[in-house]
């Protein structure tokens, strides 16, 4: 049981009137009551109705935590239609951002005339920019097949569309809250980001209009997934299968892409650069022209080169690494998440409104949780927090499902010593070690 401050002053004031220096009210154990507290903040990668499960028995320890992910308000009827893919679905962490990537990638196949992965991508940038406005995909095909330049929006993409670089101009964030084991969603707030001003206005090529009847020569548009089955990040898979279950299924209803359906292989990424490295050779192999994923940032970073030099595109629904923005990636690799660097200062203002004072982060060492680490780091400093309050920790992920849980304890002594009262905790399923490290170091979570 907690004890607050307030609780242990009206103790020691019962105590001080009936003259009692024995049992509770005693110094016996002074030190753990009044103990500070410590307030738990995560991210889009632990932010989830699934993640207190990753907790088993200790699941209550995630009360209180708070954290942002990017997301917009989903409209109900868009949810009902997850649901109806997948009546189980409990999260819808990019759930939108999958299903906007799909689309996005089918209506540029539509404008370029092809499936060649080259002429795909010339196509991204400009589906999202100053054309016919338009909502969803059967709409917008009706306007791509009639050779009209369009400008699509949806659940994810609502303010403006891709910069130059290929991802989000602008984003919305959810500040998240978990309470009795799940989030909160009346005590979520939403903020916008990014600039309007940096969409990209370069006019890309002539849309292709297509010929009545279609052309019976046309190979059929194959897209594959590379989403996390498995692995770390396996938490997150369930509401990212689901959008691209639902676009492949609105997009076939709307009569398919080039006159003919579109299909989808399924693919894995394994939260691991070997998984996901063969699931790709298989795509390439099976002519995927745009793989949708990787889950997370690192893998894609592990694949893209293999991805590049098979001339594929790569297209992913939740990397947020902000170094991803100028990756040499010859104009093959795309993204409808937004960069860490408009999250980095969402987290940094949700934690500073809290009032902490001393500030430990603790991240995943890989690309996704050392970027978001300095992200957020560099923001709180921004904000006044010197660097003696602030203390950056990493861990190593495990390597696979098969490798030993994630042994935090030596940091979760670090974080007592340094008598921090907020930890900010950057990772995916395996970081509820983290959590549990800290409790078996006798560190007062707060709730």
């Amino acid at each position: 049981m907690f004890v607050t401050r307030r609780s242990r002053v009206a103790t020691l004031a019962a105590c001080a009137t009936i003259l009692l220096a024995t049992s509770a009210c005693g110094d016996d154990k002074p030190e753990e009551a009044s103990a500070q507290q410590v307030r738990l903040y995560g991210t889009d990668g632990n932010m989830l109705n699934s993640y207190p499960a990753e907790l088993k028995e200790r699941a209550s320890l995630v009360d209180g935590m708070k954290g942002t992910t990017p997301l917009t308000p989903l409209p109900d009827d868009f949810k009902s239609r997850l649901r109806a893919v997948n009546p189980a679905l409990t999260d819808y962490l990019y759930s939108a951002e999958t299903y906007d990537a799909v689309v996005i990638a089918v209506l540029a196949a539509q404008l370029a005339g092809s499936t060649n992965p080259a002429d795909i991508a010339k196509q991204i940038v400009g589906v999202t920019n100053d054309g016919q406005r338009c909502e969803d995909p059967a709409s917008c095909l009706a306007l791509a097949r009639n050779g009209q330049d369009i400008e699509y929006r949806s659940v994810s993409l609502t303010r403006a569309g891709f910069t130059d670089k290929g991802e989000p101009a602008t984003a919305s964030y959810a500040t998240l809250t978990f309470d009795g084991q799940q989030i909160n969603d009346g005590k979520t707030e939403f903020v916008g980001a990014g600039i309007e001003s940096a969409a990209s206005t370069k006019t890309p090529p002539r849309p292709k209009k297509q010929r009545a009847g279609g052309d019976p020569d046309q190979e059929p548009l194959v897209l594959g997934g590379l989403l996390p089955k498995t692995g770390d990040l396996a938490i997150a898979y369930p509401p990212m299968a689901a959008g691209a279950a639902l676009a492949i299924k609105e997009i076939n209803a709307a009569g398919g892409a080039l006159g003919k359906p579109v299909t989808w292989k399924d693919g894995d990424d394994g939260t691991s650069p070997a998984v996901a490295k063969a699931t790709v050779a298989k795509h390439v192999t099976d002519g995927v022209s745009v793989i949708i994923g990787a889950g997370g940032s690192g893998i894609s970073r592990e694949v893209l080169p293999d991805v590049v030099q098979a001339g594929k595109i790569l297209f992913s629904p939740s990397n947020t690494d902000s170094g991803l923005t100028d990756v040499e990636d010859k104009g093959l690799y795309f993204r409808t998440a937004p960069p860490d660097s408009l999250q980095g200062r969402a987290l940094a203002d949700v934690i500073l409104r809290d009032g902490s004072q001393k500030i430990v982060i603790v991240a995943r060492k890989d690309s996704y949780g050392e970027g978001l680490q300095a992200t957020v780091r560099d923001e709180l400093a921004k904000a006044g927090i010197p660097d003696d309050r602030l203390k950056l920790l990493t861990y190593e992920p495990p390597a696979d499902a098969k490798a030993a849980p994630v042994d935090f304890s030596g940091g979760a002594k670090e974080i007592k010593e340094f008598g921090a009262d907020a930890v900010l905790i950057i990772g995916f399923g395996e970081s509820a070690q983290v959590i549990r490290g800290l409790a078996d170091a006798g560190v007062q979570i707060g709730q």
